[in-house]
């Protein structure tokens, strides 16, 4: 920025230091009075006081101001060549002390204006860099998102989009402006944007997504609506959920193959003791010859013999998929997934969990369902109780980490029969706890149960990762020992 001689000069002296600055100004003064005094001609020399006025306002207030103005008055009025009289003094002097002051209040003025300009000019230039860098570090982050981003106005045509989602939709970077997001997210084009002229929308729901080449996927969109100087507008966040509901699908398929071979096992266990039963009485008919010769006695233990090749079919149980898993991670969402339900049940639920757990061997998936199950079955023991607390407390055993599930419930009538399947006055098919003990025995873990004086005790059984580790780096070493 450019200034004139007369604001350099002030801006100048503004920036002096005070003491310089009043020395200066004494110093001129005595100077313009001593020339003055000397000065034998009629030419009056007061206007100079005005100098050293302009020196003084830039480090002087409006009253020390005043003084200097005053002392500047008394000294043109001792060595002008006027004569001073009640008539014509009074009135000059008045005019001397308003032309010094004067000056000295417009440069103080100019000064102080001056500086709260430049003191606002640099708080907006401040604000400015830190608008221009948080613009510039939003950009950054939208563009080197992975979720989808993009805003739309209020017809539904997309104004800005990132990168990602340009690959989302299958589209080459650009192509998405102009576009209206209901080639895309058909589900998204029913907000009704326009609304929030009333109200702002926030929230997340999950739809089908279409690309430029038609293919379809699941997505989560988080959304919101806002209003500018150009009307309402829409910003949405997209998530290609495809794979997560694949991976879902596909556990829940093993799970369901796992379990019906489970069931399938234990129903084939039942119908073979059944056709062992039925084959002793039917040897002991043939023995006694009053059926010998019977076509459809023959035909019975023909039948018999099928059903019991049947029956013999090994129905050999998957491999599970065990890790090591983080059980504390594992607990945290299982408590996420069952106070809800319980509070509802008026059930109180008590962690007695470690602050640090050790990594387990397990199935995840797997593990889970036997948790679910283990607090259901409590929550139903405890649905007559008057005291329904259920503690879930962890504790490492030997080479084992316990989960122990303790109720406040009815207990247990008949423990011996626990982990059986068809139970007869069971839940359903009495087959949770048998399904249990069986998931947890693919990966080397167990479910027992321990009475309790006011309830009953599940305890479920877990190998230590590094145990297991341990176990198994001991047998290659051993079979490459052997070899």
């Amino acid at each position: 920025m450019r200034h004139g001689p007369m604001t350099s000069t002030l801006l100048f002296l503004y920036r002096g230091n005070r003491k310089a600055v009043l020395v200066s100004v004494f110093g001129m003064i005595a100077i313009i009075s001593l020339l003055d005094a000397r000065a034998a001609t009629d030419l009056p020399l007061g206007f100079l006081y005005l100098f050293p006025m302009i020196f003084a306002a830039s480090v002087l207030n409006r009253v020390q101001m005043g003084v200097v103005a005053l002392v500047c008055t008394l000294l043109t009025e001792i060595f002008d060549e006027f004569v001073w009289n009640q008539r014509t003094g009074i009135t000059r002097d008045i005019l001397y002390f308003a032309a010094f002051y004067g000056v000295g209040l417009f440069v103080h003025e100019f000064l102080r204006s001056r500086q709260s300009t430049l003191e606002h000019l640099q708080c907006i230039e401040e604000e400015s860099r830190a608008k221009r860098a948080a613009e510039e570090q939003l950009n950054i982050l939208i563009e080197s998102s992975p979720a989808a981003v993009f805003t739309a106005d209020a017809e539904g045509c997309i104004l800005l989009a990132n990168d990602a989602a340009h690959r989302l939709f299958g589209l080459q970077p650009g192509a998405l402006r102009g576009q209206p997001m209901a080639a895309y997210l058909p589900s998204l084009a029913n907000v009704d944007v326009q609304a929030s002229d009333r109200q702002s929308l926030r929230t997340v729901m999950e739809c089908r997504g279409w690309r430029a080449n038609g293919e379809v996927f699941l997505s989560n969109v988080w959304f919101s609506t806002y209003r500018t100087s150009a009307g309402p507008r829409l910003a949405a966040m997209v998530i290609d959920v495809s794979d997560n509901l694949r991976n879902q699908e596909e556990m829940n398929l093993q799970q369901v193959l796992s379990s019906s071979r489970i069931l399938v096992g234990a129903v084939f266990h039942e119908v073979r003791n059944v056709c062992g039963a039925i084959a002793v009485v039917h040897q002991n008919l043939e023995r006694a010859g009053a059926l010998a010769k019977n076509q459809d006695f023959e035909a019975l233990g023909t039948l018999i013999l099928t059903l019991e090749r049947i029956a013999s079919l090994e129905f050999r149980q998957p491999a599970a998929h065990a890790t090591a898993i983080d059980l504390a991670s594992l607990l945290h969402e299982l408590r996420i997934i069952i106070e809800p339900s319980l509070q509802e049940s008026a059930v109180e639920v008590v962690w007695a969990v470690q602050q640090e757990l050790p990594w387990v061997w397990a199935d995840r998936q797997s593990l889970i369902q036997v948790f679910l199950n283990l607090s259901n079955n409590s929550a139903r023991a405890m649905a007559s109780a008057p005291a329904r607390r259920l503690t879930i407390a962890t504790h490492v055993e030997g080479g084992n980490l316990v989960v122990r599930f303790t109720d406040t419930g009815c207990g247990v009538a008949q423990p011996e029969r626990l982990f059986q399947p068809f139970q007869p006055g069971a839940e359903n098919t009495g087959l949770g706890l048998y399904l249990s003990r069986a998931f947890m025995r693919t990966f080397g873990g167990d479910v027992r149960y321990e009475a309790e004086s006011n309830g009953a005790s599940f305890l479920v059984e877990l190998p230590l990762a590094y145990s297991v580790e341990s176990r198994g780096n001991h047998a290659s070493s051993d079979k490459n020992s052997a070899d």
